[in-house]
């Protein structure tokens, strides 16, 4: 019964990655890039968690570019893989940032971050597993 669902893995993923990304787009990327400037230098702070303190408005930009531009070559699926890994990376220091912010215990630290770590293994699943045939890269 279960084995029929494996004609469709090139739809589910069109399907992932048109609403996934759409929802990223929206919540994520797009108020980011939108934000100008100094929710380029908010965002881009993140980075002195991982050892970068220089240019906090550049790597802003960066992410909310990675967050809106390559989250909509994800969605069409062109430069699908190089895409999933800006996205991955992103929220690794994401994740990063929010784990070292949080002040609290090990527990709450691992809840801070968990949204952005979760994230951050969908990208990095999908960077393996490619855009299905139903993309610009065709697999």
């Amino acid at each position: 019964m279960w084995s029929v669902l494996k004609n469709y893995t090139d739809a589910a993923l069109l399907f992932l990655r048109i609403t996934f990304g759409t929802f990223f787009i929206y919540i994520h990327g797009w108020p980011i890039l939108a934000g100008g400037l100094a929710k380029w230098r908010a965002i881009g702070g993140a980075m002195r968690h991982v050892g970068i303190s220089a240019a906090p408005g550049f790597w802003g930009f960066l992410a909310a570019s990675s967050e809106t531009l390559g989250c909509t070559l994800f969605v069409i699926g062109l430069f699908f893989r190089p895409s999933a890994l800006f996205l991955f990376l992103t929220m690794t220091v994401a994740a990063i940032s929010d784990f070292d912010s949080s002040r609290g215990t090990l527990h709450s630290s691992f809840g801070e971050a968990s949204h952005a770590t979760e994230l951050a293994l969908v990208f990095f699943a999908l960077l393996f597993i490619g855009p299905g045939k139903f993309s610009f890269d065709k697999g």
